[in-house]
């Protein structure tokens, strides 16, 4: 789970109980100088750690929708079951694991929620198109809701789309209108990075996410590659011949790009699954290689990211952290 110490988290969480609840509308008292309430709604493919949305989501602020994972013949959903151990145990023993999206029906049900509780309009933030179909779910969703919703396809994965998600919040709570709202967010997924290294090119290839020469050729030649979400998709950046050279390089990668950023503004996350003492010194290393930037978030990768990406993956996130300019610079917000 992600540090709650980390200076984005603390952040964050003075912002927001900086805002006071805003009246539903049409309640007594509302009136024409009330803000727009814009619910947030995101899928489980955002790593949210639970404690974050249990804090946000009471009030309907912040909904997060499961994605399914099949392991064999049964279906899991994110966050509903503690299907991490079950899928550690299937992806060692060969066993199938595959993901789906949710159900149109699913977001369907979150979208009218929003308008029950007294939204006035919803954006949806998911993982990226070119690895689900989920924002095409979404869609489909919200052209049967009466409540305005605007879908935004994040590119992207992990705690790069949770970054995102986390600026809307921020952006809703200080009454951002839809608009507003989603370009605060997909402000902050431009300036997010995902890289990551796995040990096995076998778990993309059986998800259709990398091709299967690709994945042949990196057995044979025990090719440990360097990979990057670009453009929406999984891309190659360099090929590695060991597993230690991968991680260091990773590192080097992470390091390099968040030392370019500007200064004070560096967040940094890393995810792993099955490996958490790798992590950690993956992250301890980034410290010290990264002074004046705040220490690495570290969590586990969602059931449906670890799906495809298998046993022993290291990714890590290089964003940029919440800064008061992100939501009091924006047009449409009232603060």
């Amino acid at each position: 789970m992600p540090d709650r110490d980390s200076a984005a988290w603390l952040w964050l969480r003075d912002r927001l109980a900086a805002f006071r609840p805003v009246p539903r509308p049409g309640a007594a008292g509302a009136g024409a100088a009330d803000v727009v309430r814009t619910a947030v709604v995101t899928d489980s493919a955002a790593a949210l750690p639970a404690d974050w949305v249990a804090a946000f989501a009471g009030d309907g602020r912040l909904t997060v929708i499961p994605m399914p994972v099949m392991v064999g013949e049964e279906i899991y959903g994110e966050g509903e079951d503690d299907i991490t151990e079950t899928i550690a145990l299937a992806l060692a023993s060969g066993k199938s694991v595959k993901t789906s999206r949710p159900s149109p029906g699913q977001f369907e049900q979150a979208f009218r929620a929003a308008g029950r509780r007294g939204y006035e309009a919803v954006v949806s933030i998911h993982i990226s198109g070119g690895l689900s179909g989920t924002a095409d779910a979404a869609r489909l969703a919200a052209s049967r809701v009466d409540i305005p919703v605007e879908i935004v396809d994040s590119g992207t994965v992990g705690m790069a789309l949770g970054l995102g998600v986390q600026a809307a919040v921020v952006a809703a709570a200080a009454g951002g209108d839809a608009a507003a709202v989603a370009a605060v967010a997909q402000e902050q997924l431009g300036r997010t990075k995902v890289y990551f290294y796995v040990p096995s090119l076998e778990q993309l290839r059986r998800g259709g996410r990398i091709g299967a020469a690709a994945s042949l050729v990196g057995t044979m030649l025990s090719i440990k590659p360097i990979l990057a979400v670009d453009g929406g998709k999984i891309v190659p950046l360099e090929k590695v011949r060991s597993a230690a050279r991968a991680v260091a390089r990773l590192e080097e990668i992470a390091a390099e790009d968040a030392a370019s950023r500007p200064a004070g503004r560096v967040s940094l996350a890393v995810h792993h699954f099955g490996n958490p003492a790798e992590a950690e010194a993956l992250a301890d290393r980034l410290a010290a290689a990264l002074p004046h930037c705040p220490r690495a978030q570290i969590s586990s990768l969602p059931a449906v990211l670890a799906a495809h990406a298998g046993l022993g993956v290291l990714a890590v996130i290089v964003g940029e952290g919440y800064s008061p300019r992100l939501a009091d610079d924006v047009p449409g917000l009232s603060t």
